[in-house]
């Protein structure tokens, strides 16, 4: 693409008013199908009923049809998938827009103050599961297609994805079967989040990821632990010194030969973190560098879930075996094959008192660092300024893994990835009493809409023209 220029009658500062009225008299409508998609509780686990996940396709299906796509319901071994197209106008490049329908399960209802799957506002937000993370997503991209009345000045393919949430183990063969409907000059995914409210993000680094689960076995079968204990080690106890050998006194990942590096030196302090994190007073933090090389370029190991007897009904016993998950953040341009086999080594050489340890690997994601320098990224940030009443947009990293990103630049490697969202830091996606900050919502529809305008007349190299 050549660079867009900023006296073309599209960014002005007349047509950016009237894409701000315009995006305020759709705001209530927008919301309104916001809340009736968020009631649909769409949650990707196994476990949990998937006719809600076809539900929340077919509703997202519905909600682009009635912005004039040609629109297909698409599943190879997965959930389903949504893609809707409109053409680009002769000249003009296309933009694929994506986000994910799917959500990630409630947890305990007795963590939320709102209903879960009732969205609720309170003050100046919107409670529920989903609601952030993606739905408004997916709202987002439908309101720039409604700011323009259904004719955008660029081709649109919209892309929504129902298994993020669960690791978009179908997305290889949806690129694989349906890449040529994707073809595009630039990509706009909507699953990330801004500086703070008030200031726009684009990210630009995500960490990658491996998961494992590690068993370690000590016995063959349960022990009385009155006859045995003190001379005979438990399969919990062999695992809980394993997985102490994780990290270091400072609480920096112990497994060696892990890439690192330091992040951008943005002004975020140790208060921000702990008003962010809801970190308690006395808590340290762990690791060493930058707090946000801490977050964003250097490794991380979590104990996300552990198989042990409930304390309630545990017996005096030696248990035979011990099970955990671990979630290993990484490097942005880590491998993760290879930061698995680091791992999976590390855990076998210290094994405790000879316990038989086995590492299963249960999947890995690339991670994602763009040349964040260029005519799309130059639109995006003059479209966010204008959104956001003259803020320049900040250069963030995610801690977060979002593999598909990695999965999207292998597949189209000519199209600018602009990684944007709808979050800040008092959304608490995954958590209980996940939120959208409605002011921050329109926003990030405005900036979406005069992004679409900024990439009209910027040309396009690829030829994507119906």
């Amino acid at each position: 693409m050549t660079s867009p220029t900023d006296d073309r009658p599209t960014t002005t500062q007349q047509r950016t008013g009237e894409l701000a009225a315009r995006m305020a008299e759709l705001m209530p409508g927008v919301r309104s199908d916001l809340e009736a998609l968020t009631r649909i509780p769409s949650v990707s686990l196994d476990s949990f009923d998937q006719r809600y996940v076809e539900d929340s396709a077919a509703a997202t299906a519905d909600l682009l049809r009635a912005e004039g796509l040609e629109v297909r319901v698409v599943r190879e071994g997965g959930r389903p998938a949504v893609i809707g197209h409109l053409p680009a106008p002769q000249g003009a490049p296309t933009v694929l827009l994506y986000a994910h329908h799917d959500v990630q399960p409630p947890g305990d209802d007795a963590d939320w103050d709102t209903p879960v799957f009732s969205p609720t506002q309170v003050g100046d937000r919107l409670y529920a599961r989903g609601v952030a993370d993606d739905k408004a997503g997916i709202m987002a991209h439908v309101a720039a297609l409604r700011a323009h009345a259904g004719r955008p000045p660029v081709g649109v393919t919209v892309f929504v994805e129902g298994e993020e949430e669960v690791g978009s183990d179908s997305l290889p063969r949806i690129l694989e079967a349906h890449g040529a409907d994707l073809e595009c000059d630039a990509i706009v995914l909507a699953d990330s989040h801004n500086w703070k409210v008030g200031v726009p993000a684009l990210t630009t680094t995500l960490r990658g990821m491996v998961r494992v689960v590690v068993e370690v076995r000590a016995l063959e079968h349960g022990l009385h632990s009155g006859l045995y204990g003190g001379v005979v080690p438990d399969g919990l106890t062999a695992l809980c010194r394993l997985l102490a050998t994780l990290h270091t006194e400072d609480g920096d990942v112990a497994v060696p030969g892990l890439r690192t590096s330091e992040a951008a030196d943005l002004d975020f302090s140790e208060d921000d973190l702990r008003a962010d994190a809801g970190l308690p007073e006395g808590v340290r933090t762990i690791g060493t560098g930058s707090l946000l090389s801490r977050m964003w370029t250097r490794p991380s190991m979590t104990v996300i879930g552990i198989d042990a007897p409930a304390v309630d009904a545990a017996a005096n016993l030696l248990t035979p075996v011990g099970r955990a998950k671990l979630s290993m953040r990484l490097h942005p341009e880590e491998d993760p094959a290879r930061a698995a086999e680091a791992l999976t080594r590390h855990l076998q050489e210290h094994a405790p008192w000879g316990c038989q340890v086995d590492v299963t690997v249960v999947d890995d994601g690339r991670g994602f660092a763009a040349d964040a320098q260029g005519p799309v990224y130059d639109a995006a940030r003059a479209a966010f300024r204008d959104a956001w009443d003259g803020v320049d947009p900040v250069d963030i990293g995610v801690g977060g893994s979002i593999p598909f990103v990695a999965a999207f630049a292998e597949r189209f490697p000519d199209a600018a990835i602009l990684v944007t969202g709808v979050e800040d830091p008092d959304t608490r996606a995954h958590a209980a009493n996940e939120s959208l900050h409605l002011g921050e919502f329109e926003r990030v529809c405005l900036a979406e809409a005069l992004l679409l305008d900024r990439l009209a007349g910027a040309g396009h190299d690829g030829d994507h023209d119906e």
